[in-house]
């Protein structure tokens, strides 16, 4: 493929969004029936590597769209618009047991989505893109408000949606894993709930006392959001 004649194009709209809003990534300008592999790349905060990709022939006209079209093989198949982010996983090498957890949700998730040309499985960074785009993901919609809690012995941060209110609420608990988890809180804020995200196992109260903490720890004032 001559990409200098064809001068391959690659879209991604909204580049800037929600993490969970659906996007369209579209591809132009290649030749028709063309082997490619579209890819997305993201460094997460502690530096770990994670990447997707998914095979595609172009159409008659030279043109990919990852909502309409579908995906031959890769990190995933079939027609996936948000295939490119539910599918991310560690690059080859990578050390085992790795989860993905966005740990400042005040800062984007910056995602660089390429296409190559032919079927791809590895070595990206060894290979030229024919196009490359960088994106943003957002946990935290503009307008909602982060407010760090440490009343009462709490451990927590609450979101409040931006507006007035009233807001229904809810009270987001992680598991095993410990520490204070925020991204989910701040993306169900997004959506218009008002949400405290509670550390409750390596909470200060449970590690000054030695104690499982009780039922009044996670026990709300009765008042309105």
């Amino acid at each position: 493929m001559d990409n200098k004649q064809y001068c391959v194009t690659l879209s991604v709209q909204p580049s800037r969004g929600l993490v969970d809003e659906k996007f369209v990534v579209l591809v132009q300008n290649t030749v028709p029936s063309s082997l490619l592999t579209i890819h997305a790349l993201h460094r997460c905060e502690d530096a770990h590597i994670w990447h997707a990709f998914a095979h595609y022939t172009s159409d008659a006209t030279g043109a990919v769209n990852v909502s309409e079209d579908c995906s031959m093989s890769g990190t995933y198949s079939g027609v996936e618009a948000m295939g490119l982010l539910w599918s991310l996983k560690p690059v080859p090498g990578s050390k085992p047991g790795l989860r993905m957890r966005k740990k400042n949700v005040q800062a984007p998730m910056v995602v660089t989505i390429s296409v190559y040309k032919g079927h791809l499985t590895e070595d990206f960074g060894d290979r030229v893109p024919l196009a490359s785009v960088e994106v943003e993901r957002w946990y935290m919609a503009p307008g909602v408000r982060r407010i760090p809690v440490t009343e009462d012995g709490l451990t927590a941060t609450l979101f409040l949606p931006s507006g007035p209110g009233r807001f229904p609420g809810i009270l987001d608990l992680w598991g095993g894993g410990g520490q204070l988890v925020e991204y989910r809180a701040a993306l169900l804020a997004s959506h218009g709930m008002a949400t405290m995200a509670l550390d409750y196992l390596t909470c200060k109260y449970t590690m000054e006392t030695g104690k499982i903490v009780e039922k009044d720890y996670f026990e709300c004032p009765q008042h309105s959001m």
